[in-house]
């Protein structure tokens, strides 16, 4: 019969419909045509993004021109912008303030139609860099309060372009999302006096049926109370509430998992579209001892309906142990001797 789980963080509630349950065969994903044209990532067509804020590339090329591998841009059509801080203001009961912040756009490679499936290993660890550089160069500006790192993938996802790329909008204020997690991270902490997530990896550890992949220093795994099919978190084994305090190690064995962890997904569903979103402590909470950063890749396999929208409870036909099993028996021909020989000679 259908089950109600209780997520142990925010305390929300999913329904696990187990009688509509779905393998992967059930679910119909078209594959999306690909659109061609004018695409202002690709390499030679620098001049028709703003002027970059960063590229790695090679020595002797000049900003804004080929030569780069990863390059980051402010978005053309920013959702916030660095405007100045500004105050608050009040109107009867109706609050605003201005959307000062950041939007920026991290495109991952000068080939249209790569994706983290098919980049070498190497390349999806340089991402994983920019990630953290941009990260680390504006969590300490003003006002900035909080920063989220993106990826959609697929138009269904919110892409509205097709080149890979992800995103960075940095925000004046918390997200209520991530406020709820925060909240619910430190009322366990005040009971308990350990992480939360901490607590989660060592029962998944334990009980290993949501189990998807896992190295050194990195599980993932579909969450007890996963809102969608496949869904699945990648978070460090040892607490870390900042992503800004990832190493460089840790950065390798994160390429290592997230590209196991996508070619599993899109290998084996027939490439869904997919968003990607890092949650990471706030500015001035990266080491604290209550919250834990992780990713989530939450495949989008069915569609949000009046009753979700009406309750805030998430209807998934999937069980967590039926995707973890059915992801973890997928043959992404990683070999964990060349990872080590790949991290060797960049080291």
């Amino acid at each position: 019969m259908p089950e109600l789980r209780q997520e142990p963080i925010t305390k929300n509630w999913v329904i696990i419909a187990t009688e509509r349950s779905k393998r992967p065969s059930d679910f119909s994903v078209k594959k999306e045509k690909r659109k061609g044209g004018t695409c202002p990532f690709c390499k030679g067509n620098e001049g028709k993004t703003p002027p970059e804020i960063m590229a790695y590339r090679e020595k002797g090329t000049k900003p804004d021109t080929p030569g780069w591998w990863v390059r980051v841009v402010p978005n053309l059509f920013p959702a916030l912008a660095k405007t100045g801080a500004g105050e608050t203001h009040e109107q009867n009961f109706y609050l605003t303030k201005p959307g000062a912040g950041a939007h920026e756009v991290l495109i991952e490679s000068p080939e249209h139609d790569a994706s983290l499936e098919t980049h070498s290993q190497q390349h999806v660890r340089e991402i994983f860099h920019a990630w953290r550089d941009r990260y680390q160069a504006l969590i300490n500006e003003e006002p900035i309060q909080y920063i989220q790192i993106f990826k959609n993938e697929g138009s269904i996802a919110g892409a509205s372009l097709e080149h890979p790329h992800s995103q960075l909008i940095a925000t004046p204020l918390i997200p209520p999302v991530v406020d709820e997690e925060l909240k619910g991270a430190q009322e366990h902490y005040q009971e308990h006096g350990n992480c939360i997530y901490c607590e989660m990896i060592k029962h998944e550890l334990g009980v290993g049926r949501r189990i998807v992949a896992k190295n050194d220093h990195f599980l993932a795994f579909c969450p007890f109370a996963s809102r969608f099919p496949f869904e699945t978190w990648i978070i460090p084994q040892q607490h870390q509430a900042g992503f800004d305090s990832i190493n460089d190690q840790q950065l390798h064995s994160l390429s290592i998992i997230v590209q196991e962890v996508t070619q599993k997904i899109r290998g084996s569903l027939n490439q869904p579209p997919y968003n990607m979103v890092l949650h990471s402590a706030p500015k001035g909470h990266s080491h604290a001892a209550d919250y834990h950063w992780h990713l989530e890749i939450l495949p989008r396999l069915t569609i949000v309906a009046g009753f979700e929208w009406g309750t805030g409870i998430i209807i998934n036909p999937t069980p967590p142990e039926s995707a973890a099993e059915y992801l973890r028996e997928v043959n992404t021909n990683l070999v964990e001797e060349k990872e080590r020989l790949s991290w060797q000679q960049v080291h």
